[in-house]
């Protein structure tokens, strides 16, 4: 679903203009925006929660060259699924959007043949395998 979308379901639920539904569903992700660039948590019970965190700098590797590239602290949104969005989710039986294939889905990755990967520069060093960091893992992963 589109935020473009959002704003006509909104319109003909509440029987409002489009303009008055766009004001609607804008006051409402602006209102979440500014919450979280303050750091706030959002929790709407039954959907999720939307939380700020925080990542140190590292260092990390540069995939075409295998070289060493400093990345810097950053803040970023997060979002966990409620328990109820999570059963609802689950137990459908509607079939999936379909996929407009601009990104590889987990499954492609696994099943699909391995591209070929070109020679790294005769000086870089074989790149480690990248190791998880608790910090990026959802609690279920945990």
């Amino acid at each position: 679903m589109t935020k473009s979308e959002l704003i006509e379901r909104v319109s003909e639920a509440a029987k409002l203009t489009k303009g008055k539904a766009e004001l609607v569903v804008g006051t409402i992700f602006g209102a979440m925006t500014e919450a979280m660039v303050r750091g706030e948590g959002i929790e709407i019970r039954g959907f999720g929660s939307f939380t700020v965190r925080q990542y140190k700098s590292y260092e990390g590797r540069n995939p075409r060259t295998g070289g060493s590239v400093h990345v810097k602290p950053k803040r970023l949104p997060f979002f966990k699924v409620g328990k109820e969005l999570r059963a609802r989710v689950n137990l459908s039986t509607a079939p999936l959007a379909e996929d407009d294939g601009d990104d590889v889905e987990v499954h492609e990755r696994k099943t699909a043949a391995p591209k070929p990967v070109a020679a790294a520069p005769a000086a870089a060093k074989p790149r480690p395998a990248p190791k998880l960091r608790e910090e990026h893992l959802s609690e279920d992963e945990i």
